[in-house]
């Protein structure tokens, strides 16, 4: 008899995530924003349950900080009893953001849980039909970092079990965008000879090979706007010389980036129009948290933004689309508007010739050190991207051109 099984490989739940940079949305919507991982962690128990899968896989970042919530705990207590109560099974470690000696407040989980205990890589054994089925591998963060190389301490127990699986919460040697953890090199896990390696750390999803499967999975819900479009699990098939995997949205909220085109408005009315039609044509099944950009030429962006208009045909749009099933809000608008200066005089030694020159060659991260160093301000804003960055220093190009040259 052919030997399977199946699996859910999910990670970075991060459950009662503060959820930054929403400060303008009403309190009734984000009471349902703040809800939105408890939400995902239902949608992750229903869909092992209708796959009837043999276990799940949770790769670190249960929880959002170390010291987790007694409703986060709770919580996800309580999905796992009903797991066990289809009889299926957990692996979960824990990460750099739920560490075990941050935990101050530690729960018991139901018999059908299995935790790697420490930073000593571990394997639990999954046994089906009286049998050892497989055998699955890894570890906990004992304290918040983990930085040696934790690759080379995975060695399997017995060849004679037919399913090899590890678990890793930790990122490429190579990775500069997240603080690196557990480094790893793409070739390491390949030559150590595992049937499947399931990852966590880095929120956006990405197979990092096939035969065998290097995952990624990503986190389950979406949680600013540098966490885009779907969010959620892989569910995975293995047979003996065979390996599927479906990846599988559980997003309760969805971010989304959105560009829209408003050179033809010539009246700020016009501009709540196309906006409601674009927002019309979009075709979700969850939710949607908007980061719209509004693109225009030679148009009164500016201005409007200035006098606050935009501002209020943003609430206006909010406002149609905040009572249907899956509601759309706008929660961050930036303006892109292009100036075409015939005078090339002012280009050139004029004043605003030396004034965009500047701009362009200075960083805009020594004007804002101060909000960012700021002891109670750092607390609720993510640091800047370079793109972002970017951003902020195009907006303040536009407002001076805007109102040097309007005249």
């Amino acid at each position: 008899m052919e030997k399977k099984i199946t699996f859910i490989h999910a990670a970075d739940l991060h459950l009662d995530s503060p959820f930054k940079g929403l400060s303008n949305i009403g309190e009734s919507l984000f009471q349902e924003i703040r809800k939105s991982t408890f939400n995902a962690l239902d949608n992750l128990v229903k869909t092992a349950i209708k796959k009837k899968v043999d276990f799940v896989l949770l790769v670190g970042d249960l929880f959002d900080n170390e010291k987790q919530s007694l409703k986060a705990q709770i919580s996800l207590r309580n999905a796992f009893e009903e797991l066990q109560r289809h009889g299926i099974k957990v692996y979960l470690s824990y990460g750099n953001h739920d560490y075990i000696e941050g935990n101050i407040y530690p729960i018991v989980y139901p018999e059908n849980v299995h935790v790697f205990p420490d930073e000593q890589v571990r394997s639990f054994t999954f046994e089906k039909e009286n049998g050892p089925l497989a055998a699955i591998y890894g570890f906990s963060y004992e304290n918040r970092a983990v930085t040696s190389k934790k690759v080379y301490e995975y060695k399997k127990i017995n060849r004679d079990i037919p399913f090899h699986i590890a678990t890793l919460h930790g990122s490429l040697e190579s990775n500069t965008e997240h603080d690196t953890y557990a480094p790893f090199q793409v070739g390491e896990l390949m030559d150590s000879d595992f049937d499947y390696w399931a990852l966590g750390h880095i929120h956006k999803r990405e197979i990092l090979k096939e035969n065998p499967f290097i995952i990624y999975p990503g986190n389950i819900q979406g949680r600013s706007r540098k966490e885009l479009g779907e969010k959620g699990c892989y569910f995975v098939e293995m047979a003996e010389g065979k390996q599927t995997v479906e990846f599988i949205p559980l997003q309760a909220i969805e971010y989304n980036q959105l560009t829209i085109d408003v050179s033809n408005c010539e009246t700020i009315h016009q501009v709540e129009l196309v906006i409601t039609e674009e927002l019309r044509n979009l075709h979700s099944i969850v939710p949607q948290l908007l980061d719209v950009t509004l693109k225009g030429k030679e148009s009164n962006l500016v201005g409007w933004k200035t006098e606050n208009l935009l501002e209020e045909i943003i609430e206006i749009v909010n406002d149609s689309f905040q009572s249907q099933k899956n509601w759309l809000h706008i929660f961050r608008t930036t303006i892109i508007e292009t100036f075409t200066i015939e005078d090339s005089s002012l280009m050139g030694e004029h004043f605003i010739g030396e004034l965009i020159a500047n701009l362009e060659e200075s960083p805009i991260r020594d004007h804002i050190s101060d909000l960012f160093q700021h002891k109670q301000a750092r607390i609720y804003i993510d640091s800047l991207s370079i793109e972002e960055e970017e951003l902020i220093k195009n907006e303040a190009k536009q407002l001076l051109l805007h109102e040097l040259l309007k005249e």
